[in-house]
Parts: structure tokens; sequence; C-alpha cells
């Protein structure tokens, strides 16, 4: 019997990254939604938030939000949520029960991160 496959959320605004971390999800098992802004990761999380076992967001995203904002909401609805954020900046503040990966992240690195 095959395991359920577990739902991600890729919040990235970079096609190409959103793509290679949907490939990388994708073959460990996940089926993953893509979205390009905050905004449109907010909807999600209305629609599906219980179902998501993971988030992974960039920081610098489309829109008027940015990562870290989409982060602190999606921890304070949903606490259970493994969230990962990838940034190539330093210096960030992470929300609490948050992890972050420096862009350019290897997948060994980012499976760990959002395994189960």
């Amino acid at each position: 019997m095959s395991e359920v496959p577990q739902l991600a959320l890729i919040v990235e605004d970079d096609q190409l990254q959103r793509e290679i971390l949907s490939d990388l999800l994708t073959s460990e098992n996940m089926d993953v939604i893509q979205c390009e802004s905050a905004e449109a990761g907010e909807l999600v999380l209305a629609l599906v938030g219980l179902e998501l076992s993971v988030m992974v967001t960039d920081v610098a995203l489309a829109g008027a939000k940015n990562g870290l904002e989409l982060a602190q909401s999606a921890l304070e609805r949903f606490p259970h949520l493994k969230v990962v954020i990838v940034s190539g900046q330093d210096g960030l503040v992470i929300p609490p029960g948050a992890c972050w990966l420096r862009k350019p992240w290897q997948p060994l690195d980012m499976l760990r991160e959002t395994a189960r």
C-alpha cells in the first residue's frame, strides 16, 4: 500500500525556482500547489491550510507582502505547518517555528527541512 501524498505550498515569484522546487518535492511523493505572491499564498492557506504539511516561501515575492510576513501569518493560523523560508539575504528575522535555507540551497538540505 502506498503512502498518501503530503500537500506542499511553494510561494516563489521566480518560475524556474518554483519548477525546481516543485519537481524536487513531487519526487518525494508530495502534491504541490505553486504561487508567485504572498497574496496568492494566503488564498491557498485560507482554502486548504489544514491540509498542508509544508510551505516553502522566498522572502522577496511579487505583490505587496513578502515571504516573512506570509510565514508569520501562516504559523499564527496553522502552528502545525512546517515553514521553510529561502533567501540569499543575511540578517533576516525568521518567525519562531520557521527554518531558513540560504540560496542557493542544496536539494538534500531542502528535503531534510521539508521531511515528514
